[in-house]
């Protein structure tokens, strides 16, 4: 399982797409283009947790496939990429420069699955769960992914259009505007999750009531309505109440079983974006990559997508009728080290001495085999695999090479366990240090990875405990682990894509990362509006600041593949999240 940035990085050297890409929108009813009977099955290697997959807990790459084919959106990227709005399904509108205006419309007609019009209560939902004033753990809280990323409008936005609009004033210049309430709506309709808090108002009215609770800054009533909005919408087997999976987009979920499959069924009604071929996909959860690849040989399923390892892609090539693709992708693996539990890498730990727990972090860091990883798990997936050396740019994207040559990573660039112990000393720490690594214990790749850091760091006087869970996206931020091995996907081209993680009030910071200069430098790149040559200086010292504090070591790019039945037409890789999934609507059965 990977977690998903709800933005990407500056100028990412891949083509494709997050939102609808690559493809025009069609006309008349999606069922005028689906073909009866017509399914596809894809595996993927984690199971499906929640259906809100903007809230923390329900932030994984994998809950976002889902709600990526039943959600409607305002954008989509073409191949180039380039950024083209849906037209059919609403516009964003500049309005003014000084002070910045942007005016969000919803078309008439467009509907969540149960008939009620999307509109300015689901993009008040947007704009509320990105506050940091609505993600407060002794007020209201949404607990989102987003938090901190809405905070350039304090004003509550205008409500236009007869409820299909808003009007947003910024306090300040804001570089991501387009993107500032996301591609679309969230999975998560607003009247859903206010009825699901007071059962007694439905439909329209709860859209009015929710309205009315953020106009009037309602703490009780917005209180109730976080709670069941980041709470409710996790399940794992079909619930009875269709409010929990309300769709705005081509399909319906119509059947789930938990950690064996999702269902999606195509949504009859929608016509306000790209038509879907197929009346039915399924999403089967196989964790092991050689039973991904027996499935597919079966005819089981006729895609597989993921975290392959040599051997599945030996096994791919082996298959007849299959076509195997590998891909680089937006997506990178990462150790993150938490300094806010009491453990072996927080201050508190030391009296509040932040110097000798950075001596600590650091010490660990030099234990992690990361060129080994490479060399032994990648490599023989993709030949020219290197190392990624930045927190904040991904190889090929422009900023890459200039701030990799200052940032500092290359002080981690071979394992050095004399260095190590001599950090540990110079620490004052004897004795064993005890480390709880939490990584996806079910994950092949993973399993490994974690198994070469831990003899590693045994060597330097760490004892590496093993805290492997398959659950761990929902652990994330409780302090139950010292160190995490997982992966960051980027799902668009935002210059603030990773401002969620590295500021210290950022709805993904689970590590507790505390940095005034990077909350600093991300401000001011909010305002950069049009400077790239700034926005890549701001984020090439936001990775300086990041190594220099020892947060954690990035380690590989991931390289996708993708093995298809020739039975399938139209499946095509995308290096942005989400990967295979991007063009969905594409697919087609022989």
């Amino acid at each position: 399982m990977k977690k998903s940035r709800l933005g990407a990085l500056v100028a990412v050297a891949a083509a494709s797409a997050l939102v609808l890409a690559g493809c025009s929108a069609g006309s008349g009813d999606s069922g005028d283009t689906i073909k009866k009977g017509s399914s596809v099955s894809v595996a993927q290697n984690s199971s499906f947790s929640s259906y809100n997959s903007n809230s923390a807990n329900g932030n994984s790459t994998y809950n976002s496939n889902i709600t990526y084919m039943t959600s409607g959106n305002w954008f989509y990227y073409d191949s180039t990429p380039k950024l083209v709005m849906n037209e059919k399904f609403g516009t964003v509108e500049k309005l003014k420069d000084d002070p910045l205006t942007v005016k969000y419309t919803i078309k008439k007609g467009v509907e969540w699955s149960d008939g009620v019009q999307i509109g300015a209560a689901d993009l008040l939902m947007n704009w509320a769960t990105g506050l940091t004033k609505y993600n407060d753990e002794k007020g209201v809280n949404f607990t989102s992914a987003a938090a901190g990323l809405t905070d350039a409008v304090s004003k509550v936005p205008e409500v236009g259009d007869g409820g299909r609009s808003v009007t947003l004033t910024f306090d300040k210049q804001y570089v991501d505007w387009q993107l500032f309430l996301g591609f679309g709506v969230g999975p998560v309709a607003a009247h859903a999750a206010y009825t699901e808090a007071f059962p007694d108002v439905k439909g329209a009215k709860a859209d009015d009531a929710f309205v009315k609770a953020i106009q009037d800054d309602d703490t009780a009533t917005l209180t109730k309505v976080a709670s069941a909005w980041s709470t409710k919408f996790d399940w794992t087997d079909m619930p009875s109440d269709k409010l929990l999976y309300l769709s705005s987009g081509p399909y319906i979920v119509s059947a789930a079983k938990k950690d064996q499959y999702i269902t999606l069924t195509a949504n009859k009604k929608y016509t306000w974006g790209p038509q879907p071929h197929l009346e039915k996909i399924t999403v089967r959860f196989i964790q092991d990559p050689t039973a991904q690849v027996q499935a597919l040989q079966n005819g089981e399923v006729q895609i597989i997508s993921g975290q392959a390892t040599a051997d599945t892609v030996t096994a791919l090539k082996n298959l007849s009728k299959v076509t195997t693709t590998t891909t680089p992708t937006s997506t990178y693996e990462h150790v993150d080290l938490t300094m806010n539990n009491g453990g072996p890498f927080d201050p508190k730990t030391y009296g509040g001495d932040a110097a000798k727990a950075k001596l600590v972090r650091q010490a660990f860091m030099l234990t992690i085999p990361r060129q080994q990883i490479v060399d032994n798990l990648i490599k023989p997936i993709q030949s020219d695999a290197k190392l990624v050396d930045s927190q904040v740019f991904l190889p090929g994207a422009a900023g890459y090479d200039e701030s990799v040559a200052g940032n500092g990573s290359d002080a981690y660039s071979k394992v050095d366990i004399d260095k190590a112990k001599q950090l540990l000393a110079q620490a004052g720490v004897t004795g064993t240090v005890n480390v709880k690594f939490m990584y996806g214990k079910s994950n092949t790749r993973r399993a490994a990875e974690y198994a070469l850091i831990a003899a590693s760091a045994k060597q330097a006087g760490f004892n590496v405990i093993d805290a492997g869970n398959d659950d761990w996206s929902s652990l994330l931020g409780n302090g139950s682990y010292d160190a995490v091995l997982f992966a960051w996907q980027f799902t668009s081209l935002a210059v603030l894509g990773s401002q969620a993680t590295f500021t210290s009030n950022g709805g993904s910071n689970f590590n507790g990362y505390n940095n005034a200069t990077v909350d600093s430098d991300f401000k001011t790149l909010e305002s950069t509006i049009s400077d790239t040559s700034k926005q890549k200086e701001l984020l090439a010292n936001v990775d300086k600041e990041v190594w220099g504090d020892a947060y954690g070591v990035t380690i590989f790019q991931f390289p996708d593949v993708t093995g298809f039945s020739n039975k399938v037409t139209g499946v095509k890789d995308a290096p942005l999240s989400p990967n295979v999934f991007w063009n969905f609507f594409d697919w087609q059965l022989k």
